[in-house]
């Protein structure tokens, strides 16, 4: 005769996803990011102002997308607090303390 097969209770852990940037953006780093973002509405706008050939659109332009692009928002990604906690540690990690 067949045996009853017994179900095992089993405890579901729920899992709670956050947001891989709530690790290390904060308050300044969306700051950064928004001045990017204005920068470039500014660069594009003073681009389209005057004729295809016009000073803001050869130069003025040109140099606040660059700033943008380039410098603004890789500061917006790379931009990190230290903190206290991690330096003391690697401190005494170094010195041999554990």
């Amino acid at each position: 005769m067949a045996k009853a097969v017994k179900k095992r209770n089993v405890k579901t852990v729920k899992k709670v996803l956050t947001s891989p940037f709530k690790i290390y953006w904060n308050k300044k780093n969306y700051l950064f990011l928004f001045l990017g973002f204005l920068m470039l509405i500014v660069g594009f706008y003073a681009m389209s102002i005057g004729s295809w050939d016009s000073f803001s659109a050869l130069y003025i332009s040109p140099i606040i997308l660059f700033i943008a692009y380039l410098l603004i928002f890789p500061a917006s990604i790379f931009f990190r607090v230290k903190d206290d906690s991690s330096e003391s540690q690697g401190k005494d990690i170094a010195s041999g303390k554990s």
